[in-house]
């Protein structure tokens, strides 16, 4: 008996470890949509006591991940179009770093500064299908099914978010080919 079936029977020990296995996972998907760590550790408590509470409703029509991070999902939205959105720092960018650092270190964290940036700048959608594609190493079919929309959908954006990042980065990271 798998770990989800002792959890839907109930079993209290069984459930621990599913939270445990899935908790790093969620907490990295969430943190990319929602950034404040309270916000992150509520959404993903919520997202297993429906696992706990209704896990009799999975239907085995997808992969139990997929069900879990659609669950996380739309929690996430639900918890995002509650809170506050952060005000844009337009000096970040013009502020420099107090830090001395090897000239290696800095190149390193300048770019990811501007892939966040650039990501930053995406839609939400846009940077969950970013996220799911290549930080979590989904399919598109999963994909859809979690996000509750065709997979054509997911492709397009997949596209544009490359598009997107493909453009506004083009020419700085030309400096470091």
């Amino acid at each position: 008996m798998s770990l989800f079936e002792r959890t839907c029977a109930g079993d209290a020990a069984a459930f621990e470890q599913l939270y445990r296995d899935y908790h790093p996972r969620l907490a990295r998907f969430l943190a990319r949509m929602l950034r404040r760590a309270q916000t992150i550790e509520e959404v993903l408590n919520d997202t297993m006591m429906v696992v706990w509470q209704k896990g009799d409703s999975f239907s085995g029509g997808s992969k139990l991940s997929t069900w879990i991070f659609g669950i996380a999902y739309r929690k996430a939205l639900g918890a995002r179009s509650r809170q506050d959105e952060p005000v844009p720092d337009s000096d970040r960018d013009h502020r420099l770093s107090l830090d001395p650092s090897p000239e290696e270190e800095s190149a390193q964290a300048r770019r990811q500064m501007l892939l966040r940036s650039a990501i930053a700048e995406l839609s939400l959608e846009h940077r969950t299908v970013l996220d799911l594609t290549y930080n979590h190493e989904m399919g598109y079919n999963e994909i859809a099914s979690i996000m509750r929309c065709p997979v054509g959908t997911v492709k397009t954006r997949a596209m544009h978010a490359r598009r997107h990042l493909k453009n506004r980065l083009s020419g700085e990271l030309a400096d470091w080919i």
